[in-house]
């Protein structure tokens, strides 16, 4: 049941022309960097050569001189006294506290029997190390101090 008054479409009829625009820009493009790359290394080349016919030798004189410091000499005396009454020995360093800018706030005094890895002494509210959860000493001043968890964290508290 075909319309015999219903003419097909006719075919589109082939691009004539043997490049479209767009191809030929570009052709023209990697045609002027052929060309453009080809000058530069002939003139890199020239300089190269250039460079090489003009390049002289030169000489480089290098002096090292290694210090070996003598090794120091230790010498540990260990005296054994005589079976006789103990004697307690008992030190104390005082600190200059002239000087107020230099005055840290914790020293060690000598009362503290757990320091801190600088030496110093731990004073309330300082975070505890793993080592030292449930230790008591003493602060710079000689009060007495634990390591007990507070808020989550273990910190020295006064005992």
């Amino acid at each position: 049941m075909n319309n015999p008054h219903i003419v097909p479409p006719a075919p589109h009829p082939r691009n004539t022309r043997p490049l479209h625009k767009r191809k030929r820009v570009w052709i023209g493009g990697f045609v002027l960097m052929a060309i453009g790359s080809a000058i530069g290394q002939s003139d890199a080349h020239d300089d190269a050569v250039k460079a090489a016919a003009e390049a002289r030798p030169t000489v480089t004189a290098t002096a090292t001189v290694t210090a070996t410091p003598k090794p120091a000499v230790t010498v540990t005396k260990t005296a054994r006294p005589a079976p006789a009454p103990a004697v307690t020995v008992t030190k104390t360093e005082t600190a200059d506290t002239s000087n107020s800018s230099l005055d840290t706030g914790s020293s060690n005094s000598g009362t503290c029997s757990i320091v801190s890895n600088a030496g110093n002494c731990y004073s309330a509210g300082e975070f505890c190390r793993n080592g030292d959860h449930g230790a008591t000493t003493t602060d710079a001043s000689g009060t007495s101090i634990t390591c007990s968890p507070s808020g989550g964290r273990w910190r020295w508290t006064y005992s």
